[in-house]
């Protein structure tokens, strides 16, 4: 009986170290992660997210943190490469010298791609961190579409979408899906509608423009097991694939953008504010809305 189990273990222990030893075989797990600020926990107002702002500076550490814990849980959950966007304001909001350095990092724009910029079929999985809810949302925390300036509406195919339902289709040409997202409560809300039951992180409550918030260690924590936890059940996520060809509808804030656009070629204009555009995917689509964005 000793000899048996002596012979068990000795096998068990070279499995082990057969799977751990330099060059062994281990499945990849290739997570994308897009990380925006005005879902960051501690982030509630306008002055925080910009480099002339009050807590600016503060605002960019806590969404570092946030990112280093997407990135943590996500090796944790055996990834074998993270790629992070910086996906707000001048695509420079991260901070790069306190980024986990198992992870590579995308900056600056403009991008064809936008928040999504190096997606591609590689990719097992997207996770979205510190995203906010669309424009017009109640008990959102700082509420926009792409652009708090200049856009109030995007419909793909006729439906509404916040960012992260454009992004999501993004992932979903590359056939990549959505398995978490990080914000308050109506962000998560708004895109488990589009996506089904993905993870959700709520790192703040939003109460009409304010919210309530946890520490951030907390909140810091909460992605990490949130993270893990997605990943675990990946196999349960399906890509949000759109129909195409795609029509795009832009609802603008103000006439003289939604007439400028509307001089583009294939661009219709649809109303005083809103244009409409039929491309052949996401990423003509993709395209178009970054040169709309950026010029």
């Amino acid at each position: 009986m000793k000899m048996r189990r002596g012979i068990v273990a000795g096998l068990l222990l070279a499995g082990l170290l057969a799977w751990s030893a330099p060059g062994a075989s281990q499945k990849k797990l290739k997570v994308y992660i897009s990380v925006d600020m005005e879902g960051i926990g501690g982030v509630v107002t306008r002055e925080q997210t910009g480099p002339e702002g009050f807590e600016y500076e503060q605002a960019r550490k806590w969404m570092t943190a946030e990112a280093n814990a997407a990135i943590q849980g996500a090796f944790e959950a055996g990834a074998t490469e993270v790629l992070v966007s910086d996906s707000h304001g001048n695509g420079q909001s991260l901070l790069l010298d306190e980024l986990d350095p198992r992870a590579r990092l995308i900056r600056a724009w403009p991008r064809k791609l936008g928040m999504m910029e190096g997606i591609d079929e590689t990719f097992d999985a997207v996770l979205f961190i510190g995203y906010h809810a669309s424009a017009g949302q109640r008990h959102a925390t700082l509420a926009h579409t792409m652009s708090s300036r200049r856009l109030f509406e995007i419909k793909l195919n006729g439906q509404r979408v916040p960012e992260a339902g454009f992004n999501a289709a993004l992932a979903g040409h590359f056939g990549v899906p959505v398995a978490l997202i990080s914000g308050d409560q109506t962000i998560i809300a708004e895109t488990r509608r589009l996506l089904g039951d993905i993870e959700g992180a709520e790192v703040k409550t939003g109460i009409g423009t304010v919210a309530r918030m946890m520490h951030p260690s907390k909140a810091q924590a909460l992605i990490r097991e949130r993270t893990r936890a997605a990943l675990m059940r990946l196999e349960e996520f399906r890509p949000w694939r759109l129909t195409t060809p795609v029509t795009l509808e832009i609802t603008f804030k103000w006439e003289r953008d939604a007439e400028a656009a509307g001089f583009l070629p294939g661009v219709e204009m649809v109303d005083g504010r809103t244009i409409r555009y039929v491309g052949r995917d996401m990423v003509e689509i993709s395209g178009l809305l970054a040169a709309l964005l950026h010029l």
